[in-house]
């Protein structure tokens, strides 16, 4: 068994990414979508976190939040939503991927990857590069030719607020960006 230990820096700020069960387009449901913001939302009120960018594919999830106590527990977060989302979205008939017998042994369904991938930001710098990270992703995948296009990310409300311009299309114009909230959906 591994001893993997997750970076945890007092009130840091991370880049989360979560990955559907064998990268199964879940997420081009409307009903999945929902449901995933249900679970984010009810998680928020027992386990508070600031999402300062978030970008939903049909496959996986990017986040960019950070932690607002000295325990910094992330991964309980990223557990409770990931158990609330698979929960609702069974009960209402969704799809599950194959689980070997050993996953079902252990109890994990197949609707998201085990773990989770994280980085931990370290300076304004970093902040910056993920922050066009999230909103490139659609364009990086093929979905769609301009960030302003995919409707499921933070970009909007950055445009909204006059941070970005609609026709943004890259980290150079990245620098007015510098305070981040949780209003994204």
């Amino acid at each position: 068994m591994s001893d993997y230990r997750r970076s945890h820096i007092p009130w840091g700020a991370y880049f989360l990414t979560l990955v559907t069960h064998e990268r199964y387009p879940l997420f081009r449901n409307e009903l999945a979508r929902r449901l995933l913001h249900d679970a984010i939302d009810k998680t928020q009120i027992d386990w508070p976190m600031t999402i300062h960018e978030m970008v939903l594919l049909p496959d996986h999830l990017h986040l960019l939040c950070s932690i607002d106590d000295a325990k910094q527990d992330y991964s309980t977060r990223i557990r409770v939503i990931k158990k609330r989302f698979t929960r609702a979205w069974l009960a209402s008939g969704g799809h599950e991927g194959p689980a070997t017998a050993s996953r079902q042994q252990r109890g994990i369904r197949g609707v998201w990857q085990k773990r989770f991938y994280e980085h931990t930001i370290r300076n304004q710098s970093e902040m910056r590069a993920h922050v066009a990270y999230v909103h490139m992703n659609p364009v990086k995948h093929g979905l769609v030719t301009q960030p302003k296009d995919w409707p499921w990310s933070t970009f909007h409300r950055h445009v909204k607020e006059g941070m970005l311009p609609p026709d943004w299309m890259g980290p150079t114009e990245l620098a007015s960006v510098g305070e981040y909230d949780s209003e994204i959906w």
